[in-house]
């Protein structure tokens, strides 16, 4: 179900190499110990990813990334699947990352997740959108407040998240919000394009 569309402009403000290529060129050689953790993740998404090569650059930017990514929390009690697949795709949205994009985008609908829900984020109005409830919405404020430069978040914001959310919940939001905006900022810094998990994100 991969019916939204997200057009992200190639233009002199906001340079993609390509629809295929990264700015930089992965290394010729893979570090050996490297070599199994790709193949696991090749084998999980189906897919030759470009990113994990280029951290080959740097394996402890390789290694710190990959336990992050598998030590975050992906689902709990108080922050379930569908609101941190919400948290994820906003963050795309406002970070302009295709890879990013098409890969928490990817399936939106097997975590509950709608089109006309994507797009209300899309287009910046969640306010309207009748099917998220005051408990999302107030997270997904909380989450762009993170995302924005300069981190401003008012006192009234965090009244209203912490009327709506325990300490334990405070922190999955906070830190979910700070690994999705460290890889979307990284692998946006390095201009890798889309993945091709879905049709839902191009390069124009």
């Amino acid at each position: 179900m991969d019916n939204v569309n997200f057009n992200i402009q190639s233009t002199k403000d906001n340079y993609f190499r390509s629809s295929e290529e990264a700015y930089i060129n992965p290394p010729k050689r893979i570090p050996f110990f490297l070599k199994l953790p790709m193949w696991i993740a090749k084998k999980k998404v189906k897919k030759d990813l470009l990113l994990p090569k280029i951290l080959a650059w740097n394996p402890k930017t390789a290694i710190s990334s990959g336990v992050m990514e598998a030590l975050i929390t992906h689902d709990d009690k108080e922050v379930p699947k569908r609101l941190l697949k919400l948290i994820r795709i906003q963050i795309s949205i406002d970070a302009a990352c295709p890879f990013c994009i098409d890969m928490n985008s990817f399936e939106y609908d097997k975590d509950n997740v709608t089109e006309e829900e994507i797009k209300y984020i899309q287009n910046k109005d969640i306010e309207n959108c009748t099917t998220m409830s005051k408990k999302e919405k107030t997270a997904l404020k909380y989450i762009s407040a993170i995302t924005k430069t300069p981190v401003i978040i008012s006192e009234e914001l965090i009244t209203e998240v912490k009327k709506e959310y325990s300490e334990h919940a405070i922190l999955i939001l906070a830190s979910t919000a700070a690994q999705v905006n460290y890889w979307a900022r990284l692998i946006r810094a390095l201009g890798v394009p889309t993945a091709g998990f879905s049709n839902i994100c191009k390069i124009k």
